[in-house]
């Protein structure tokens, strides 16, 4: 078993079709993408005890009573830590083990990511059953977010080598597959935890061990699947000098990880990205409230502020928000691959300059549109700011493949999602934080975001700046011939001349039923999602 996970055991023969490797890693991504969704979750949790209403704790309880107490509900806002630990963990855990990742082959970290978010339900599961709310904080917060750090990385290098010719395209597609999981898997666990109710029981922690199972079962097929490219492979007919010589953004040599993140280009990227998500991250979290807020009555009719709606009204705008919500959702999901391919033509760092230069725009422009009542125009441009959100993910791995070579580009991705870990905390943190002082000073609903817009607008111009300012690697920095073989001998790289007529390359051929198949496996739940998630948008146009 441990033989099979091997990285020299999954060099790819001459026969191996390379489109079979992105439903592969969308295997993967569709599965951890569910940290997306876990939301869906806080609701039922926070009644667990109660079951029709939660049972609150009493005032005197103090923190950390409440996290062994079993007589009394959980609050969502400390259930909404585990959203918190999901991506500190995720940037922290691809910056450490981005390097054995390198070493070790996608197919073993697929396997412990699947160990690990999986693993991490199974755990948070008991704590749902024995009501301990710290098994939860370790078992997905943690653990899982372990798991989805090696998860989302785990394809990264291996589609940029198989891909050379497309790496935007390549890159979307697997990264597209972590912004739709939870398309799928939102709408499954609802499904399961209605399923599993009882009058004892709110079914979460069932629902838990069943998503633990199915997605075991997915995780472990798409890391079976993953296949690495000899080196010195590529697609037939490709003209490397001819492709790259012509970019001087694009290197055909590689920088050495303990290098790379000690260049300057590599923190200019790290703002970069760090600055594109920030901007981003904190309206997801936030984008049904803040349609509500801002067009209060508008939404169905009524020239009525959010606060002066009735119940039944607030009920009527909450549909309207969910199929805003489900928007943008399609649009973060669509960025990712429409902006990452289109990398691929006009350059990564053009790319980045459309992001921030549009994107400005856009926040700029929110406030006026929110106030003249252009409902379209909010839309829209919340539209396009997610889907230049999601595109900044899906581009970087090609914008860090271009800058620092494509041998350890895996583990130099994982350093710079720390990044994300960053705006994952600064994100919300300016939009939650500043709306509730405008409001506790007296500003309307409808205009406490505008500040936050026009901060947001200013994070984008710095990151404007910082991508302009990004240059190729000095030619100090690159590795020599020497260390470039002692780390794909470390690395356990197979020459093309070494694996071509081995007895393994007649296992690797690849039938067109094999590659649809494959393709149907992960494509048919993600169609599906998409139409769920169109379905409750549609109510956004009635």
């Amino acid at each position: 078993m441990f033989d099979f996970l091997a990285k020299e055991k999954t060099i790819a023969g001459a026969g191996f079709n390379r489109w079979l490797v992105p439903p592969a890693a969308l295997a993967i991504h569709l599965c951890i993408g569910m940290a997306y969704g876990f939301s869906v979750f806080w609701l039922p949790l926070s009644k667990a005890i109660g079951i029709k209403d939660p049972m609150v704790c009493a005032k005197e309880m103090g923190f950390f009573a409440e996290l062994f107490a079993t007589t009394c509900d959980w609050k969502i806002s400390l259930l909404g830590w585990i959203y918190t630990l999901f991506f500190v963990f995720l940037g922290s855990s691809a910056a450490v083990f981005g390097g054995w990742l390198e070493h070790a082959g996608p197919r073993k970290a697929g396997v412990v990511s699947a160990l690990c978010w999986c693993g991490g339900l199974v755990i948070s599961a008991l704590g749902i059953y024995t009501h301990q709310i710290w098994l939860m904080w370790l078992g997905s917060g943690v653990i899982g977010g372990i798991g989805l750090g090696l998860g989302y990385i785990s394809p990264v290098s291996t589609l940029i080598k198989w891909f050379p010719d497309r790496r935007g395209m390549a890159t979307g597609m697997a990264i597209m597959g972590f912004g739709g999981g939870a398309m799928i898997g939102a709408p499954l666990a609802d499904m399961l935890m209605k399923w599993y109710a009882t009058p004892v029981s709110v079914g979460v922690w069932e629902t838990f061990l069943t998503l633990a199972a199915i997605y075991f079962v997915f995780m472990l097929g798409g890391a079976f699947a993953y296949r690495v490219p000899p080196s010195g492979w590529k697609p037939a007919g490709w003209n490397t000098a001819k492709s790259q010589n012509s970019n001087v953004m694009i290197t055909n040599r590689h920088v050495h990880l303990s290098v790379a993140s000690k260049t300057r280009t590599f923190w200019l990227l790290w703002a970069v990205l760090m600055l594109n998500v920030s901007a981003g991250i904190g309206i997801i979290g936030m984008a049904s409230p803040l349609l509500q807020e801002v067009f209060g009555g508008r939404l169905i009719g009524v020239g009525l502020s959010f606060n002066e709606l009735s119940a039944t009204q607030k009920g009527q705008i909450a549909a309207i928000a969910a199929g805003f919500t489900g928007l943008l959702s399609l649009f973060n999901i669509g960025g990712r691959f429409f902006w990452a391919s289109l990398s691929d033509y006009i350059g990564r760092k053009s790319t980045y300059l459309v992001f921030f230069a549009l994107g400005f725009a856009l926040y700029a422009s929110i406030p006026s549109a929110a106030h003249a009542g252009l409902l379209g125009v909010f839309v829209l441009a919340f539209c396009l700011i997610l889907s230049m959100y999601g595109g900044g993910f899906a581009t970087i791995p090609a914008y860090l493949a271009d800058m620092f070579g494509t041998q350890m580009v895996g583990a130099i991705h994982g350093r710079l999602l720390t990044a994300w870990a960053t705006a994952g905390v600064l994100g919300p943190v300016l939009v939650n934080y500043i709306r509730e002082y405008q409001i506790a000073n007296g500003v309307p609903k409808a205009q406490a975001y505008d500040v936050t817009m026009y901060i947001l607008s200013g994070m984008l111009v710095l990151g404007f700046i910082c991508n302009l300012m990004v240059r190729p690697v000095a030619e100090k920095d690159f590795m020599t011939e020497a260390e470039l073989a002692e780390e794909r001998r470390l690395a356990h790289d197979r020459a093309v001349a070494d694996r071509v007529g081995s007895a393994a390359t007649s296992n690797d051929v690849s039938s067109p039923v094999v590659v649809g198949l494959a393709w149907a496996a992960v494509g048919i739940p993600l169609a599906i999602g998409v139409g769920i998630t169109l379905q409750k948008a549609a109510i956004f146009f009635k």
